[in-house]
């Protein structure tokens, strides 16, 4: 089981585990630190880079959506500290992923002839409209997976774009923020060796991911994944980090062990 896991969800942006169940849900795994990444925000209730609940270590840190000249990818920030320029950020950013998610329902109740009876709020995301098909008695929907893919994914009808911003800014922007700033599962990319490439200039790269969503380590576009990931930390002298990604209760399904975590909680003021 691993140490720590880096990549956790919660309520406060699309996660459905409310932050004050993260410590047993963390010790139901056997798991010792647990970074809150939350899409497009910090926790309002995590006071600062590092604290301790029920025993269980807890990041404050962010993941955000940045875009580069082949695709958007995702930037994890570890220890954050509050900027002017951060806050004012994700106030612009939270402004969009509401409008952004409304207009999301509208097409989706559209789409199905439905009323989802959802309330778009801060922190929502696509999981929020998912989950509400999925539980809604008119679908025929009973797993998150397939609205993505028939519905609210990139290429499926329902689909809004977001305004985020550059890699660059992005990266800035976290650089001046976090201990360390990091990307995250490199090989859900449609070009993975592209998005590897801008680790040049970050810290950290996440190596332990369940890449089964959606792209499979056994898959035969990616057999060497992991390798060409090691490849990267090495080439760029990084931290090699990971997580599970839950949008649930389920941690340590990946993560990183002791020596690696202490190596990136070197790098963040306690």
């Amino acid at each position: 089981m691993p140490y720590a896991d880096l990549h956790v969800h919660t309520t406060a942006s699309d996660g459905s585990m409310a932050l004050a169940d993260v410590p047993a849900a963390a010790e139901r795994a056997g798991v010792s630190a647990v970074a809150v990444t939350d899409h497009d925000t910090v926790h309002p209730a995590l006071p600062a880079p590092l604290t301790e609940r029920g025993g269980v270590e807890i990041v404050r840190g962010i993941e955000l959506r940045v875009e580069t000249p082949a695709e958007r990818v995702d930037l994890l920030g570890y220890g954050v500290r509050e900027t002017s320029a951060l806050r004012g950020e994700l106030e612009r950013l939270g402004r969009d992923r509401i409008e952004r998610g409304r207009r999301i329902v509208e097409n989706v109740e559209a789409e199905l002839g439905i009323d989802l009876a959802l309330d778009v709020g801060s922190g929502f995301g696509r999981p929020h409209v998912a989950r509400a098909v999925v539980a809604h008695p008119d679908t025929s929907y009973d797993e998150v997976g397939p609205v993505f893919a028939d519905l609210i994914g990139e290429d499926a009808p329902c689909y809004v774009a977001r305004d985020v911003p550059s890699f660059e800014r992005g990266r800035d922007l976290l650089a001046d923020a976090c201990g360390a700033v990091g990307l995250a599962h490199p090989l859900r990319y449609a070009d993975p060796d592209a998005a590897l490439a801008r680790c040049a200039s970050l810290d950290a790269v996440e190596l332990h991911y369940p890449y089964d969503r959606p792209v499979g380590r056994d898959a035969a576009d990616h057999a060497d994944g992991h390798a060409r990931v090691r490849r990267a930390v090495e080439e760029h002298d990084l931290l090699a980090l990971g997580g599970s990604d839950a949008h649930d209760d389920a941690l340590g399904v990946d993560g990183i062990d002791s020596g690696e975590y202490h190596r990136l909680r070197r790098r963040i003021p306690g």
